[in-house]
């Protein structure tokens, strides 16, 4: 058996296990008995609970946030009527929730200027399975990585922007990925998301910075560091707001350098760093795992 029929042996064999599992995922006031209470529901409904995650803030008074996985004989006949009983005890509760199907993967489109370091990865993990989510395209406002991508079937959009095409470019963006995608990942594009994007996809759009912020923000962040002779150098993802790299922060990760390390080893170093975190954040998200509350983030990981 080849490498490409292990592959398609091992992906169609998760898909069938994913065709009955569903996520459900609350957030609301805590209170006694939203555990008891969402578990008998799934319970009465015919679900098995494979995985429960929760938390609280503060049991007097604070938020509650909980992820579940359960498996339904039959999911896609169901889950409109499990979804519409369900609603009456959220109304009780106060709740935030929603339930998706496992099998119903994110499509990505992703973003990327001249650094390929962050897309290669993810492509890497795509291609091996690792990633369940289907990219649908990769954006550029260069033509650098057009046969690399297209070379696996992606559909690769070269969209320039110069300061006289800012408002035709960003059109253009909003159209060809308009319907096509549920999640939008900046893998090191080098320009300003506008505010129309933003409120589209809200808390749907992934960054990467490089840097372990708020340390280091705005241009040349290895230089900064260079400059000030750090020992620790990071990356952050986070999703994108209107204020510049102040979104809810999804997952940050470091690495040690010596006085040794020129500018050229930190960003060696720092672009290691940039596509695991990444990857990470990207993981947690299309597998329904983060809880985005006020400017923070509860990642059931």
């Amino acid at each position: 058996m080849t490498h490409q029929h292990t592959l398609t042996h091992v992906r169609s064999i998760a898909d069938n296990l994913s065709v009955h599992r569903a996520r459900m995922l609350i957030s609301c006031p805590d209170r006694a008995g939203i555990v008891a209470t969402v578990s008998r529901f799934l319970y009465e409904h015919g679900a098995n609970i494979v995985q429960s995650d929760q938390y609280t803030m503060d049991p007097d008074g604070g938020m509650f946030f909980m992820r579940i996985e359960f498996d339904m004989d039959q999911l896609q006949d169901h889950l409109p009527q499990v979804k519409q009983d369900f609603a009456s005890i959220a109304g009780e509760f106060q709740m935030d929730w929603r339930i998706s199907r496992v099998s119903e993967k994110k499509r990505l489109a992703i973003f990327v200027s001249k650094e390929d370091h962050c897309l290669l990865e993810l492509i890497w993990q795509w291609q091996a399975g690792d990633l369940d989510a289907d990219i649908a395209m990769v954006v550029s406002n260069h033509n650098d990585m057009r046969e690399y991508v297209e070379s696996f079937g992606i559909p690769y959009h070269y969209i320039p922007v110069t300061p006289d095409t800012k408002q035709e470019a960003e059109q253009k963006q909003l159209d060809v990925v308009n319907g096509q995608a549920d999640v939008i990942i900046l893998a090191r594009y080098m320009q300003i998301i506008p505010p129309r994007f933003i409120e589209e996809y809200q808390n749907q759009i992934i960054n990467i910075h490089h840097s372990f912020l708020p340390a280091f923000v705005g241009s040349k962040p290895y230089h900064q560091a260079y400059g000030r002779g750090v020992k620790l150098i990071g990356a952050t993802a986070h999703y994108v707001t209107e204020e510049l790299d102040g979104g809810p922060i999804i997952e940050q990760d470091v690495g040690r350098v010596t006085h040794r390390a020129d500018v050229n080893e930190l960003k060696r170093i720092g672009r290691t760093i940039e596509r695991v975190v990444l990857a990470r954040a990207v993981h947690w998200h299309v597998e329904d795992r983060i809880l985005v509350y006020q400017n923070k983030t509860v990642v059931f990981n």
